[in-house]
């Protein structure tokens, strides 16, 4: 690849060296080779598609050119050195967490992360209030000393004797399932490979007495053509005392290509349950089987709308259903159902209100109904019949994550605010009373002189949209304020509450961060999902750009020292504010993101997400999807703010092409003179990515802030870890 050796520019004559000498080598020009594709007689212009081969040997040369451009200024960045150290601080000096829990008869299981550690741990602990007593059942930083490793997830038999445990490497999320003895540690059986992807995830659903298993399995090489292994996730059964090969299929033609399979079993061992997605969109149905006998018969289809369901302590199915209802209804369903028309005998005990439910948790007497208020989470109580009982307390502007049943009608559930650290509190249902748990976490950082203010963008059509904004109290509105506005907007997922020690580097240095909740995401119900994705996805990003307008106009801050951050779905977010208003920004961060929206469904995830985006071969679709695709967006000769792309080489959602060639494009065009980075790593879409590569990225990202939007970094003081 000469020719690109030989095709470099410097990143800004007019933007000086970090360190004010010469500025860092530029990365590579790439080189040009337009091809051509007509889609409803539009031709569609590509000049960079050659990047998409991560293999060839150009490629890669001209990628390692990139990273190490990239990398030489990052490091060069003023306080870079002092950031980097900060961040290592703060996350090491965190406490340990623990998270994905999961109430068994020998205790809680539950994944640990400890900070002095790379990956986190698969632990056992006897009740909430005995974290002394953790156990350690499976350490991938013990199966993997280069810290590659990690646990997918994790599925404790119903008597919690032993646990099936996915494991994956490099962040592929490529797992195999390995079943381990509680009791000794050991491994149980040989290794079932092929559970869990990248693309439809994996489950795994125990028998009563634990001799065997449900579990998601995609094609084995030689099933399947090559490209088709990330597709036709099927569901099979195991026996512990049988050999692989033995293995019985027992779902799976009757679903989707794109089938994203979860599997649960009822706490008696009677039912077995699997939610089968139809990709990425929000497209649900449910099968159901008796667990010792029978087969596999269908319950809902996707039109029937229910998103949700749990096993009850007695003989039902507790169901979320959105037909007619898109913040969500609760419907209970006696077992077994009927034959014919089964969702015809659900009964509605709880009506769509005015909060989204999220879903529904039933103890023996009672059920447990979180609910999203726009963001901030609500979790109200009613009886099996859907009369109202009450209101668990929790932190106010908070959001509550899992909720575990734990006893008769007590639970164990997980709240966080933007101020307050996440922790594990018990709700005690006799008394009516919630007391936090010894499974919580401490902030190194002291931030109790921050403050959360909620605001209001009106978009272009008019629709609300809420801002959260975090700050120093008594910060001035003078418009100087160095500010990152941070947005996702995908798949129905919310924007909730949540606490990060990390970010005081930036608030404790005068720094503003808001949060917009757009369209796309799931805040307010399935309308709110609804109403920012397919055809309708440029809403979402008129929201977003509303909500940068709305900083500006309060005087926050001024599009010179407004910076944006967005990851994934909201990668694609930033690649779109930035070609749709350039001027508005200046500096974006763009992580993992989706840039080239004709040709992603080219690509095994990027299939699924047809259902959330569309397709291109719809008329329709691809109007909206070439109308805002950023790669094909952006034009030469614009100044564009000063970009961060970052892709792993071995992400198996969004593959690196789209940020080499958003970057590719964005270095040939922008007249600013402002940097183009892009940061390439051997890891992952950030699942499994190691602690020090988790720091390493969060470091890059503030040094990249703070030398464009003018921040003062000082070092803030961090507090000593806590003893164990």
């Amino acid at each position: 690849m000469t020719t690109l050796c030989a095709l470099v520019l410097l990143l800004a004559s007019a933007n000086p060296a970090p360190d004010g000498g010469s500025p860092p080598q530029a990365p590579p020009r790439a080189a040009k080779r337009p091809e051509v594709s007509s889609f409803h007689g539009v031709e569609v212009m590509d000049p960079y598609r050659w990047l998409e081969k991560a293999q060839d040997p150009e490629v890669r040369s001209w990628s390692e050119a990139q990273a190490a451009a990239a990398r030489a200024w990052l490091d060069g960045l003023p306080h870079a050195g002092e950031i980097r150290a900060q961040v290592a601080d703060i996350v090491k000096a965190r406490s340990t967490s623990w998270f994905g829990l999961a109430d068994r008869p020998t205790g809680l299981f539950a994944l640990q992360v400890d900070p002095k550690l790379q990956q986190p741990q698969l632990v056992l602990l006897p009740s909430a209030e005995a974290p002394e007593r953790v156990r350690v059942l499976v350490d991938p930083n013990v199966l993997d000393k280069a810290s590659g490793t990690t646990i997918d997830f994790f599925v404790p038999s119903l008597d919690g004797r032993k646990v099936a445990v996915s494991l994956s490497r490099g962040g592929t999320e490529s797992g195999d399932v390995q079943v381990y003895d509680v009791g000794t540690g050991k491994p149980v059986s040989g290794v079932i490979p092929r559970v869990n992807g990248g693309t439809a995830g994996g489950s795994v659903a125990w028998n009563a007495d634990g001799t065997g298993f449900w579990y998601t399995r995609y094609p084995h090489p030689g099933e399947r053509p090559a490209e088709d292994l990330g597709f036709y996730q099927q569901v099979w059964f195991h026996r512990l005392d049988a050999p692989g090969a033995a293995d019985k299929l027992e779902l799976g033609p009757e679903l989707p290509r794109i089938a994203e399979i979860r599997l649960a079993t009822k706490r008696d061992g009677k039912w077995v349950l699997a939610e089968v997605r139809n990709g990425d969109g929000g497209e649900i149905e449910y099968w159901l089987r008796p667990a010792a006998k029978g087969s596999w018969k269908r319950l809902s289809a996707f039109q029937d709308k229910v998103v949700g369901a749990d096993f009850g302590e007695g003989p039902d199915l507790f169901l979320l259903s959105r037909e007619g209802a898109p913040r969500g209804k609760v419907l209970r369903l006696s077992l077994p159902p009927p034959a014919a028309k089964p969702l015809a005998a659900a009964r509605l005990v709880v009506p769509e209100g005015d909060g989204a439910i999220q879903g529904v948790v039933p103890t023996r007497s009672r059920l447990y109904v979180e609910e999203l208020e726009g963001g901030p989470s609500r979790l109200r109580i009613t009886d099996l019949s859907g009369r109202a009982v009450g209101v668990v307390p929790i932190l106010p502007v908070s959001a509550v994550g899992q909720v575990v049943r734990t006893g008769a009608d007590d639970v164990l559930f997980l709240n966080t605010s933007y101020l307050v650290p996440a922790a594990w509190y018990h709700f005690a249902a006799a008394k009516g009373t919630v007391a936090r748990t010894r499974l919580f976490q401490t902030s190194p950082v002291d931030l109790s002189g921050a403050e959360v203010v909620r605001g209001f963008a009106t978009s272009k059509d008019g629709t609300r949209v809420p801002v959260d904004v975090l700050r120093m109290k008594g910060t001035k509105l003078d418009g100087e304020r160095p500010t990152i506005l941070y947005g996702y907007g995908g798949y129905g997922i919310s924007q909730v509450p949540a606490f990060n020690s990390v970010r005081a580097l930036w608030l404790l240095n005068g720094g503003i961060y808001a949060v917009a909740s757009i369209r796309g995401g799931g805040e307010y119900g399935e309308a709110w999902h609804l109403g920012g994705n397919l055809t309708r996805k440029q809403n979402g990003f008129d929201d977003f750009l509303a909500a940068a307008d709305w900083l500006v106009a309060e005087r926050y801050t001024r599009p010179g020292r407004l910076g944006i951050l967005g990851g994934s779905n909201g990668g694609l977010l930033m690649g779109a504010a930035l070609t749709q208003r350039p001027e508005m920004f200046r500096a974006v961060v763009s992580a993992v993101g989706i840039a080239d929206m004709v040709r992603v469904e080219t690509t095994p995830n990027g299939a699924f997400n047809i259902t959330e985006y569309g397709t291109v071969r719809d008329p329709d679709q691809f109007k909206a999807l070439y109308a805002y695709s950023p790669y094909h967006h952006v034009k030469d000769g614009v100044p564009y703010p000063a970009v961060l792309l970052t892709a792993g080489e071995n992400d198996p959602r969004v593959d690196a092409w789209h940020a080499k060639k958003m970057a590719a494009r964005l270095q040939e065009a922008t007249a600013s003179g402002l940097p183009v980075l892009l940061r390439l790593s051997g890891w992952g879409h950030g699942m499994g990515s190691s602690r020090d590569e988790v720091i390493a990225q969060t470091a890059d990202f503030y040094a990249f802030f703070f030398h464009e939007l003018g921040g003062d970094f000082h070092p803030i003081a961090v507090s000593p870890p806590p003893p164990p």
